[in-house]
């Protein structure tokens, strides 16, 4: 798809463009886990989000993983959110067991709806996997998705056939198929954050 649409204009945030922070926990770091990652930044780049957030008044929702097993298990260190998402006090928090914050408790759908937002900022772990799953569920069900693949990252993972994809590869394919099938505008932080300031 090539047609010049909305997914190409410049970036507008409304005054109430949710950010969502997906998955930011403590358990991530666990290298020996899940391997090799991209994006070193991507902490810091979410850290800048939630700044520009609190800075103009607009809602956060943190999203946290709590099925049993693996290093983000309920009841584990690895469950607990990073310190820097910890810190904050969102206007909903998401528990969830599955790949969409779409499908937690409470209800974002629902939530959104109540307050008749539109925009959601998607962030956090990993970037194909609950980032991807999440913005694609945004589009289907009407949001303005903005996905910023800098304050974000993947992981390497081995195919069925014992080929290992790296995490950069997995990053540009989710932001290639995100935009070119119109899931989301798929853009930088600074993007995201010149238009939080304008």
């Amino acid at each position: 798809m090539t047609n010049t649409d909305a997914f190409d204009a410049p970036l507008t945030l409304d005054p109430d463009a949710v950010l969502l922070l997906i998955d930011v926990q403590q358990g991530f770091h666990d290298a020996d886990y899940f391997g090799p990652r991209d994006n070193p930044q991507a902490e810091q780049r979410m850290a800048d989000l939630i700044d520009a957030w609190q800075a103009t008044g607009r809602p956060i929702v943190t999203v946290q993983h709590t099925a049993p097993g693996g290093p983000l298990a309920a009841g584990t260190p690895g469950h607990r959110l990073q310190d820097f998402v910890a810190a904050l006090t969102p206007e909903l928090h998401i528990t969830k067991t599955v790949n969409s914050a779409f499908y937690g408790t409470p209800d974002l759908h629902a939530w959104l709806q109540q307050r008749g937002v539109r925009q959601v900022v998607i962030s956090g772990m990993i970037t194909n996997v609950c980032c991807e799953t999440t913005t694609r569920m945004a589009g289907n069900l009407g949001y303005d998705a903005i996905f910023p693949t800098d304050a974000m990252h993947a992981f390497d993972m081995t195919g069925p056939d014992g080929t290992v994809v790296r995490a950069a590869e997995f990053a540009r394919a989710t932001a290639t198929t995100l935009h070119a099938m119109r899931f989301a505008k798929v853009v930088t932080t600074d993007t995201v954050l010149a238009a939080a300031k304008a």
